[in-house]
């Protein structure tokens, strides 16, 4: 069983009503934003409609809070609930009624703005968070959809907002998709076919390059822009699409720098040992210690671990009157003194080509005072260096 977005519109209440003739069994789902006068009245019809062909019907007309764009914000918060629904009640996923109009309108829009997608135009099966998504109407127009409501004596209703040719997508619609005729369209369609087969060669050829989400930064270097930004936007690039010109600057920064800590979302791009990928950047950390015992019990997840105590770099002998004793992420100033001089922190990062990833969350340790008196991988300072130290602190 489906479950089918419907809005009200001819789009929507055509598809809805070609799967009751065809048998398909489906369920419905409408989202009233209450964000035009038509909403309440729209939701009704609706509930008469599925009440009267015996469909499940569910309808989320919640109040909506939003930031900036409405439509995105609009589009994010019903997909979200749609989702939900198909994983509580197991449907096989979710029908959208797109047709053909939207798809040429999405590429010419993906020209104007001279993006480079990932797909051009719409796709007729997509995935979102594990989720099937089916346009099965992108073969059909907006004027056959139309007809098929008319003809059937279907109730739809048209958004009025959809007139408003100062939005980018309405002035497209109404001035150049609308008046293309079947030629135009077809020839459309085989450009847009052309590019997509392009791309999807290239996303596959170049997607061998990836190895457990890792780049070769070298291999990466050798391959032309066109590759390379197909590459990157399948590193980066899970449920967002990311604008050219981001992609671009991204790209700028593996080409010159090797190292480099490039903030992606919710994740950052990283460098390590010749290769980038993702990961989730960590927040500064603090964990503070009153006891030896208390130390050698930490077992929580962190950038570090804590081992028993054995000669090393990563050693440490303390005293009573060391603690409170903290373990926490180095700070632009952190220095210590060592046997041979004090050395500053961010100098032993620099001299021993610490990624920058690592840099913000490597360990070191402090006494009561809030003197450094470890560093992993540099060593303790003078005062608390033995042949028998207590513990071992690693840094992941």
């Amino acid at each position: 069983m489906w479950l089918v977005a419907v809005s009200a519109g001819p789009d929507s209440m055509a598809l809805l009503n070609m799967c009751l003739e065809e048998g398909i069994p489906c369920a419905a789902a409408h989202v009233n934003y209450h964000h035009r006068k038509e909403a309440d009245e729209e939701e009704t019809y609706i509930r008469l409609f599925c009440l009267q062909n015996h469909i499940q019907l569910y309808v989320k007309n919640d109040p909506f809070a939003y930031e900036g764009n409405f439509e995105a914000a609009a589009r994010e918060w019903r997909y979200e609930w749609f989702v939900s629904l198909v994983k509580e009640y197991g449907y096989r996923g979710i029908l959208v009624a797109h047709h053909e109009d939207d798809l040429i309108e999405t590429y010419f829009m993906q020209e104007e703005k001279n993006l480079v997608p990932s797909w051009y135009g719409l796709k007729e099966e997509m995935m979102y968070q594990g989720v099937l998504v089916k346009r099965p109407l992108l073969s059909r127009t907006k004027k056959e959809l139309l007809e098929y409501c008319e003809k059937r004596g279907i109730r739809y209703f048209i958004d009025s907002t959809n007139a408003d040719e100062s939005l980018s997508r309405n002035r497209i619609r109404r001035q150049i998709v609308e008046p293309l005729s079947r030629m135009e369209r077809d020839m459309i369609r085989r450009e847009i076919d052309m590019k997509n087969a392009e791309a999807s060669e290239r996303s596959c050829r170049v997607g061998t390059m990836i190895h457990e989400g890792r780049v070769s930064l070298a291999k990466y270097r050798a391959l032309s822009e066109a590759d390379r930004l197909a590459l990157l936007r399948k590193v980066i690039e899970t449920d967002k699409h990311f604008s050219l010109s981001f992609v671009k600057q991204t790209d700028q920064v593996l080409m010159k720098k090797n190292d480099f800590d490039l903030p992606v979302n919710d994740l950052h791009l990283v460098q390590e040992d010749g290769s980038f990928f993702k990961v989730k950047p960590s927040e500064p950390y603090a964990y503070t210690f009153s006891s030896l015992e208390e130390i050698m019990r930490f077992k929580e997840k962190a950038p570090f671990a804590v081992e028993e105590g054995k000669p090393g770099v990563n050693a440490v002998t303390v005293s009573e009157q060391d603690f409170p004793l903290t373990i926490r992420s180095p700070l632009p100033s952190d220095s210590i003194t060592l046997r041979f001089g004090t050395k500053k922190i961010h100098r032993f990062f620099i001299d021993r080509h610490i990624p920058l990833y690592k840099r913000r969350i490597w360990p070191v340790v402090t006494d009561r005072q809030g003197r450094i008196i470890l560093v992993p991988g540099l060593g303790c300072d003078i005062s608390h260096f033995s042949i028998s130290p207590d513990f071992n602190v690693l840094q992941y």
